[in-house]
């Protein structure tokens, strides 16, 4: 990062006031009898009426449309185990995500604490006061536990986005990834480099699209996960191979698809060009893929390739995914984000990719078009079909698989009543795309 950019980051951050969120009132505040209504004494009414039904927070109070992003700050970014206190601009971004992407409040709290037992039993506590729990930059393997001991004792839907929106949005990109490359999802060989929250998550999603688990080698800092290790964890066995492999470059001999979320430079141009013909790469290393763009795009000119960067083609980020998982979690009402509800979102973001784009899109992206192919194989963040296009998929699948507890009625008017929830975050879009105003709006 240059000097520049970090002084320009930190005046964002400070100026004109700390932060980037703030909380504000939604009811009208102008007089006493507002007040009395606010507080005491009207608030005493709704206070009973969820006494007697705990489901009636839902129709008196915000939590309906509010998220927790929560975090001990132990693998933050790609800063690593930075603390609670130091994690929460990132979680103050995350807030900021939800609110312009799908309508949702958002409350981020940083608790400081790393033990499981003790994290789970706070965020079990204050669980109560959200509609929905997005867990964020755990470190593994204690992610997986808090997770999974949090999805059963709440009632309410708990997600770890680390894990499942990097799983949802890469497994996107793979759908359409196969589609341009010709070749099916069950008979591609697919190498992982990776073993960690991140990792495991994907691998776990790609077989549920199709990939089959024996076409499956994963590898994490010592080399190919296989059968013969002791020195695995339950959730790397699930992927070990028996197959007589031992290193990375042995593995992506012949392989069709490399994930990467691991460390940067780990893949050379050699192990690429050992690759099947129109190999598939996701180089997912942070904030530097695990081969450079410039040396992979010069090392095969048959390539798809994809990285967590926003300054190349094909970025898979997260925010394609998690703020519209959580909006349609939220509005059925769903007591879990499960495996179908993933998947429905991952088909759905890849089916949006392959729609023509509003000439206005690509403009306000400085671009003369985006057709689906190599380059374009996801949509891009401030696609705003994303939101009425993704989040009734989910919404969807969540009342089929049996976890909506107030299902949709009618999915066409729930799509246009999305539309209206960030209408009128359209000028602030519009300038976080273009601060010089060079570019026409997003509408």
């Amino acid at each position: 990062m240059s000097k520049d950019i970090k002084e320009e980051a930190l005046r964002y951050h400070r100026y004109p006031m700390p932060g980037k969120i703030e909380t504000v009132a939604t009811k009208s505040t102008s007089n006493t009898d507002d007040l009395s209504l606010a507080y005491s004494p009207g608030v005493a009414y709704p206070c009973k009426e969820i006494e007697r039904n705990a489901d009636d927070a839902y129709l008196y109070t915000n939590k309906a449309n509010l998220v927790a992003v929560i975090s001990n700050g132990t693998a933050v970014l790609g800063l690593g185990n930075i603390g609670a206190a130091a994690s929460k601009p990132v979680m103050e971004g995350k807030a900021l995500l939800f609110k312009i992407f799908a309508g949702l409040d958002c409350y981020d709290i940083e608790i400081d604490e790393k033990n499981p037992d003790r994290f789970v039993a706070a965020v079990k506590a204050m669980s109560p006061t959200f509609g929905g729990i997005n867990l964020e930059d755990i470190k593994a393997p204690e992610c997986f536990e808090i997770e999974d001991r949090l999805k059963r004792e709440c009632d309410i839907p708990v997600m770890h986005d680390d894990q499942h929106g990097t799983a949802i949005v890469s497994g996107a990109a793979l759908i359409n990834a196969l589609e341009i490359q010709g070749k099916k999802i069950d008979e591609v060989s697919v190498v992982v480099n990776g073993a960690g929250a991140a990792a495991i998550s994907c691998t776990r999603l790609y077989t549920r699209l199709g990939v089959r688990k024996e076409n499956i080698i994963m590898c994490d800092s010592k080399g190919v996960i296989s059968t013969t290790r002791s020195d695995i964890n339950a959730q790397k066995r699930e992927f070990a191979t028996s197959r007589r492999v031992s290193t990375l470059a042995e593995a992506l001999n012949g392989a069709d698809v490399f994930l990467g979320l691991s460390v940067a430079d780990v893949m050379t141009p050699d192990m690429l060009e050992a690759m099947a013909r129109r190999p598939i790469v996701f180089a997912l290393a942070n904030p530097n893929p695990e081969i450079a763009y410039d040396k992979a795009m010069a090392t095969r000119d048959d390539l798809i390739f994809a990285t967590g960067r926003s300054d190349y083609a094909n970025q898979i980020n997260n925010v394609l995914g998690f703020p519209y998982i959580f909006r349609a979690a939220l509005d059925c009402r769903a007591t879990e984000i499960n495996e179908d509800m993933k998947v429905a979102a991952a088909r759905a973001i890849a089916s949006l990719a392959r729609q023509p784009v509003p000439q206005s899109l690509c403009r306000a992206y400085g671009v003369d078009r985006l057709t689906f192919g190599r380059d374009y194989i996801l949509p891009k963040p401030f696609d705003k079909r994303l939101l009425k296009t993704v989040a009734p998929a989910i919404a969807k699948a969540a009342a089929e698989s049996g976890v909506a507890r107030r299902p949709i009625e009618d999915y066409d008017i729930y799509a246009d009543h999305l539309t209206t929830l960030i209408e009128d975050n359209d000028a602030y879009i519009v300038r976080l795309l273009d601060p010089n105003g060079d570019h026409c709006d997003c509408k």
